[in-house]
């Protein structure tokens, strides 16, 4: 975390709690109608606010989780080539004879990349009616032997199978983390932005305000000394009066941002712990929005990183390298299915006696246990059936791939002409706004010279009020906008 957002965060856990003693909402560069002083504004810009949203925020740190829950499948997957001891232990004795008396127990050790198993397995079997097959010397039979597969299962099998779709599946993951990531990084420049607009609308309301009372003021006092006449007075008292409902209104609507803001304001001071909400205190100001003007390289950039990276295009990506292991996997079920099994047999040492190496029951090749096993369906039926399957949802998998693509690519640039229409209308708004404040100035100084009338100085400075609140709405709509055209990529403001 940067040194100004750490200040940021310091700063609204101190002043969390104030509360204005004179009106509900009252942000610290205005003054109410109570005469009260101030407290200095801090300024929480986009930027920080942005990275404490997506070092704290909640759903931010859900987010993380995917990618470490899809490693744990990936652990799982790779339980399958997990070594294995494995011990069985049979024995009947009956009228005091004892039939048999039979222990195995061994090792288990699958082989990557192959479906090679290597076995060891210790074989003890006594008794009077032991099947010949398994009798054994006396201190037990040793064997040492690998099982391979010939044909079906040779290069890819079940295992390796979902070991290797678990390990696209933490692709998967990351897309979903990134989606969810970009937008709430999406909604909470919305919430900034919808803060800045009712700030910036709460103090031209408040600023009309100020004006229509203390005009009020002056024009009451000239009528008591005969300067005006007493209807002005009442013209200038309901305009101030209509005002103060504004301002009443645009208070409330300041104070719901805000607290609609704070919902993405978290704060957590160690590793893993429960982050904890953060108050926004009401001396606490937006920032006001940067002046510069998108380019076409930042189109191409953006369109270029779409196609690259977006997490809807990755997940389509990732679901067709999983849909391509499945199709080799299930073609290799066509072959036959033939597993060769060789062992080398030797009788294990008696106590106290050495292994002998040179003994003819020692391991060597004349001592050795083979087998081959046989599988092939007639018809193949079902598994055709399943190739079939998997080949048809891959070729799906690829058409919803290209018309996202198509789609992506168009929302980026239906985002782009918004946003370089807002910015001309921004311009022209900035024009109308400075033409309105020449206007409203000129008809003041006729109204001081006695020339005009109360009545079209209030409609001057309501027609003001309004031209610049409407600017603001456009300044807001544009950054709301620009984050618009960050989120179609697939992305968000900022992002590497």
């Amino acid at each position: 975390m940067n040194v100004r957002i750490i200040i940021s965060l310091i700063v609204l856990g101190s002043l969390s709690g104030q509360v204005s003693a004179q009106m509900a909402v009252r942000p610290a560069s205005a003054t109410t109608v109570a005469d009260a002083e101030p407290n200095p504004a801090v300024v929480f810009t986009a930027g920080d606010f942005f990275q404490a949203v997506l070092q704290h925020h909640p759903i931010v740190r859900q987010a993380a989780l995917l990618s470490r829950e899809a490693q744990q499948e990936v652990m799982q997957a790779r339980g399958a080539f997990d070594p294995k001891l494995f011990s069985v232990y049979d024995r009947k004795e009956f009228g005091r004879s004892l039939y048999y008396d039979k222990w195995q127990s061994g090792l288990s050790v699958p082989v990557l990349p192959g479906g090679i198993d290597v076995k060891m397995t210790y074989d003890r079997n006594m008794g009077q009616y032991v099947n010949p097959e398994d009798r054994v010397p006396t201190s037990g039979l040793a064997a040492l032997g690998v099982s391979v597969p010939i044909g079906q299962g040779l290069l890819i099998d079940a295992r390796r199978t979902a070991l290797r779709q678990a390990q696209l599946a933490v692709n998967l993951a990351d897309a979903d983390r990134l989606k969810l990531i970009n937008k709430t990084l999406f909604d909470a420049a919305k919430a900034y932005w919808e803060w800045y607009l009712a700030y910036q609308q709460y103090q031209f309301v408040q600023e009309g305000y100020q004006l229509a009372d203390t005009r009020f003021q002056a024009i009451r006092q000239r009528a008591l000394l005969g300067d005006a006449a007493t209807i002005d007075t009442t013209e200038a008292l309901i305009t101030a009066q209509d005002r103060l409902v504004q301002l009443r209104q645009a208070e409330v609507e300041l104070q719901n941002n805000r607290l609609r803001l704070t919902a993405y304001l978290w704060n957590s001071t160690e590793e893993g712990a429960n982050p904890q909400p953060i108050d926004m205190p009401e001396t606490v100001v937006p920032q006001s929005p940067p002046g510069q003007l998108a380019d076409e390289l930042l189109l191409q950039q953006l369109l270029n990183r779409a196609a690259e990276q977006h997490p809807e295009l990755l997940k389509l990506t990732a679901k067709g390298q999983q849909l391509a292991i499945e199709e080799r996997f299930r073609r290799s079920l066509l072959q036959p299915q033939i597993a060769l099994s060789a062992s080398l047999l030797s009788r294990t040492p008696e106590p106290g006696i050495g292994y002998d190496w040179g003994s003819y029951y020692a391991f060597r090749a004349d001592n050795h246990k083979i087998g081959v096993d046989l599988t092939f369906p007639l018809f193949l039926r079902k598994e055709r059936g399943k190739l079939r399957q998997v080949q048809i949802k891959s070729q799906q998998n690829e058409l919803e791939r290209q018309q996202t693509g198509r789609n992506i690519a168009n929302d980026v640039q239906s985002a782009w002409n918004e946003l370089r229409a807002l910015e001309r209308q921004i311009a022209v708004q900035q024009q109308t706004v400075a033409n309105q404040r020449t206007l409203l100035q000129a008809e003041q100084q006729k109204f001081d010279m006695g020339e005009s009338s109360l009545f079209l100085v209030n409609s001057r400075e309501t027609k003001l009020i309004d031209l610049q609140i409407k600017l603001e709405e456009l300044r807001t709509k544009h950054q709301k906008a620009i984050a618009g055209l960050w989120y179609a990529a697939g992305t968000y403001v900022g992002a590497n």
